[in-house]
């Protein structure tokens, strides 16, 4: 079975599809079936935009299409990044100078608890939908740790790890991940969904 992941992230598309290679599905991009959609996130939760990627991809590659949306939320800004985690400090920032502008933010914080959420969108041709959501509680580390993810993960730290997501192994994240949960959630969903 074929899903459409809607992402031009290839982290996003190796980690999906690590988790649902398990339910005999197999993932693409919508590049891979030549599409070239722009999305626009309007969304005021991470639930809304990714059913509005998932509801375009869907109608364009006629094919059950998944969407997450996934951010970082400080308690010292305020919640923020939050949906503008992917967008934060303007469009010229990549993700090392979005880290750095959210460390220098963080510049005399003691309160340093921060959580990643993750919302999953799958849509179907039929006009059927599932959804899936997933936190994983972190602080924010004082500079960024470790090589590896994307996006925040080097400055994420799981105390219950003592690591930055970037210190963990693919399969280390995935575990206790915010995307990893609401994966676990969504692939259950998914699970019962197909057996109808």
């Amino acid at each position: 079975m074929k899903f459409v992941l809607a992402t031009r992230n290839a982290g996003k598309l190796r980690e999906m599809a690590h988790i649902l290679e398990a339910l005999g599905i197999e993932v693409v991009s919508p590049q891979d079936l030549g599409l070239d959609l722009e999305v626009e996130e309007t969304g005021e939760t991470f639930a809304e935009n990714a059913m509005l990627k998932a509801r375009a991809v869907c109608a364009a590659a006629r094919l059950p299409a998944i969407a997450d949306d996934s951010g970082l939320c400080v308690d010292a800004l305020n919640g923020g990044p939050g949906v503008y985690s992917a967008r934060y400090g303007g469009e010229g920032l990549d993700d090392t100078g979005r880290y750095r502008l959210l460390l220098n933010s963080m510049k005399g914080q003691t309160t340093r608890a921060a959580r990643f959420d993750c919302a999953i969108a799958c849509v179907f041709p039929n006009g059927d939908e599932l959804t899936a959501e997933g936190t994983c509680p972190g602080t924010i580390a004082f500079a960024p740790m470790g090589e590896g993810g994307f996006g925040y993960d080097p400055i994420f730290f799981v105390p219950e790890k003592a690591k930055t997501f970037s210190q963990l192994t693919e399969e280390e994240k995935a575990e206790i991940s915010h995307r990893g949960k609401a994966l676990e959630a969504f692939a259950e969903k998914l699970r019962t969904y197909l057996k109808k």
